[in-house]
C-alpha cells in the first residue's frame, strides 16, 4: 500500500478568550477543531460534513497552516507541515491550494483576470518569458471552460460560476497536489453547481488531484466524495466510505442528519420516520463533558454518555464512528426519544415540532435529480 498524501494526526486549533482594556488576560478557548484524525489517499476525494460552526473551514485552513495549529501533526506527503519554518512552508505550499467559498472575496478586485493568473506563478518562480507566461494562462482558462478574452476582464465583471471557475484556475496555476474547496458551491444555483462539481472531477481526473471538499450539500458530497467524514463540535464522529456512510449511517448525529435530507420521492418522504434534535449547537468555548453529542442525542444513556468520552472506532471495514452505542442504534436495539423528551432531561424547553437537524443549511436531496456526469 502506498503511504497517503494527507495524514492529520490529533489536530487542535484553539482560539484564546481575552478580556480587559489594559491588560490581556486568557479567561478560556474556543476549542474549534479539537483532536481530529484523517488521512486522504493519493487522487481521491475526502467530503468533510457538519454544522455550521463545528469547525470544518478551519481544520481545512490549519492544514494549510493559514491557521496556526495548536497541537497535533499534518503530514504532507511525509513531511510535517505543522513544523516547516516559513520558507519550507512557502515551497509545500505551491503543492496544496485553496478554492475559498465566496470567489469575489478571494479575488482582488483592482486585478484583471491576467495578473491574478500570473501572481502565484511569479511568487513560485514558475514564470518563464512573457510569452510562455500568456500560452500558460490561455491553457489555464481553456481548462476551466472560458475564454481567452477573460484575460483582459475583472472579476466584478463575471458570474458568481465563473469568478468559482477563475478561482479554480489561480488554484492549480502552480500544478498542485492537493487541493483544499471550502464550500465551492455553496453560492451558486443548482444547474451551476453541477457544473463546477464536473469540472473538479474532470481536473482531478486530468491532472491527479487530491481534494478535501468542505460542503453542507450533502448530495455534492455523495456524488463527488469516495471517503465522507462527518464532524461535530471540532471532533469527527463518523468517517466511512461514501456508499457505506449514505446507506447506514451509524452514529445518531449523522443519522439525524440524513433524516433531514429530503427525497424527491413523496411517498418515501411522506413515509420515512424525521429525527428531530432539541436544543442547538452546544458552544465550543464550553464543549459537554463525555460525548459531546449527548445533549441533543435522542440514544442518550446518562450512564456512560455524560461522562465517558467515546472513541473513534471501526465497527465495518474502513467505517469509523464515535459512540458507545453504534451497534444497539444500528440494530435497533435502542430506540430514539423524542425530542421533547431529550430536552426535558436536560431542563430544556422545546416546541412541539422540536428543531430539525439540517436546518442551518444543509440543502439538497440525497438522490436529487442534478445533471452530473
Amino acid at each position: 500500500m502506498t503511504e497517503p498524501l494527507l495524514r492529520v494526526e490529533g489536530l487542535q486549533v484553539h482560539f484564546p478568550i481575552k478580556r480587559g482594556v489594559f491588560v490581556d488576560r486568557t479567561v478560556g478557548h474556543v476549542k474549534a477543531v479539537d483532536g481530529v484524525d484523517l488521512t486522504i489517499d493519493r487522487g481521491t476525494t475526502y467530503g468533510l460534513v457538519g454544522e455550521s460552526g463545528c469547525g470544518k473551514s478551519t481544520l481545512g485552513r490549519a492544514i494549510l497552516r493559514l491557521e496556526e495549529p495548536t497541537a497535533g501533526q499534518v503530514w504532507f506527503d511525509g513531511v510535517d507541515v505543522a513544523s516547516l519554518r516559513p520558507e519550507p512552508l512557502r515551497h509545500m505550499r505551491r503543492r496544496m491550494q485553496m478554492v475559498f467559498q465566496d470567489p469575489l472575496g478571494s479575488l482582488d478586485p483592482r486585478q484583471d483576470v491576467e495578473s491574478l493568473l500570473a501572481e502565484p506563478l511569479k511568487a513560485h518562480g514558475l514564470g518563464g518569458s512573457g510569452a510562455e507566461i500568456a500560452k500558460r494562462l490561455r491553457e489555464l482558462l481553456d481548462s476551466v471552460g472560458l475564454p481567452a478574452a477573460a484575460l483582459r476582464r475583472y472579476p466584478h465583471e463575471f458570474s458568481g460560476g465563473q469568478r468559482q471557475r477563475i478561482g479554480i484556475a489561480r488554484a492549480i496555476t502552480v500544478e498542485p497536489d492537493l487541493l483544499i474547496a471550502d464550500e465551492p458551491v455553496s453560492a451558486l444555483d443548482v444547474s451551476v453547481q453541477a457544473q463546477v462539481v464536473n469540472l473538479l472531477e474532470e481536473l482531478q481526473e486530468r491532472l491527479g488531484l487530491t481534494y478535501l471538499v468542505i460542503a453542507h450539500d450533502l448530495a455534492v458530497v455523495r456524488h463527488i466524495s469516495d471517503v465522507v467524514g462527518v464532524m461535530y463540535l471540532g471532533s469527527l464522529v463518523e468517517q466511512a466510505p461514501a456508499d457505506a456512510l449514505y446507506e447506514t449511517p451509524l452514529h445518531p448525529y449523522t443519522r439525524a442528519l440524513m433524516s433531514a435530507v429530503p427525497v424527491p420521492d413523496p411517498v418515501v418522504e411522506d413515509a420515512r420516520e424525521r429525527i428531530l434534535l432539541s436544543g442547538d449547537l452546544p458552544s465550543p468555548a464550553n464543549p459537554p463533558s463525555g460525548c459531546r453529542f449527548h445533549t441533543r442525542c435522542p440514544w442518550r444513556q446518562e450512564t456512560r454518555c455524560d461522562d465517558e468520552v467515546p472513541v473513534l472506532r471501526e465497527l465495518a471495514p474502513g467505517h469509523l464512528v464515535s459512540c458507545h452505542w453504534a451497534e444497539d442504534v444500528r440494530d435497533g436495539v435502542l430506540q430514539p426519544r423524542s425530542a421533547e423528551q431529550v430536552a426535558a432531561t436536560q431542563g430544556v424547553a422545546v416546541a412541539a415540532t422540536g428543531t430539525e437537524a439540517g436546518s442551518d443549511g444543509f440543502v439538497g436531496g440525497v438522490d436529487e435529480p442534478i445533471s452530473y456526469h
